[in-house]
């Protein structure tokens, strides 16, 4: 019996042991190294305002879609950039659904508006080619029509970026060279130096031009 009470004592203090250093103690110290080291990213890496008003996080998506500023990833996150919906398309590379999309069709055959609509690599890259002035035959950087794994990649391509800057210039009635010095300034390298491609991050580039227009 008394072996039994012993092996029995020694687990409940194990428990309370690990239970105090794995969610108290440990939890503790990452919080506090992280709020001293990185404070910024620990808050979430949001964008306030002097007033207060947060904008938003540099490390997610928003939907951008007006011709001044520079328009994101295509988004598959619920209805689009929901961060609480993250989330891909789940569709593989033959899938004609990814390709050419689904639209719903009135009695002559005409596309029509419609929520349940899903545009296709091909929708986007007209839209794209047509917003940004490429000719037909233009390429198109692939992260500019396709839906990132998560929805809410906060980045763009340089490629992405350098082809959307003439007409952010031109609807800002800013110098094209001051857009790309922005574009530069709002390029994250590679990770560690050399894991994965530089990115540009949408969110913070525009906030850097709404800048230029309020002074």
């Amino acid at each position: 019996m008394k072996p039994l009470l012993d092996n029995l004592r020694a687990s409940v203090l194990l428990t309370l042991v690990f239970a105090v250093l794995l969610c108290g103690v440990y939890p503790a110290a990452v919080w506090a190294a992280g709020r001293a080291l990185f404070p910024w990213r620990s808050d979430g890496s949001l964008l306030v305002d002097k007033d207060g008003t947060v904008r938003g996080s540099a490390l997610l998506a928003q939907n951008f879609s007006s011709d001044r500023d520079f328009q994101p990833r295509p988004s598959a996150a619920g209805s689009g950039y929901d961060a609480t919906a993250s989330g891909g398309t789940n569709l593989g590379p033959t899938s004609d659904k990814l390709a050419n999309g689904v639209h719903a069709k009135d009695a002559a055959g005409k596309d029509v508006s419609d929520p349940n609509n899903f545009d296709g690599v091909k929708d986007l890259v007209r839209a794209y080619r047509t917003q940004n002035g490429l000719g037909a035959s233009d390429p198109v950087p692939a992260d500019a029509v396709t839906r990132s794994g998560s929805g809410l990649d906060p980045h763009i391509s340089i490629q992405n970026a350098l082809l959307q800057a003439p007409r952010v210039a031109r609807a800002r009635s800013v110098p094209l060279e001051t857009v790309r010095a922005k574009i530069a300034a709002a390029t994250d390298g590679r990770s560690l130096g050399f894991l994965g491609e530089p990115g540009v991050n949408v969110l913070l580039l525009n906030r850097a031009l709404d800048k230029i227009a309020s002074r």
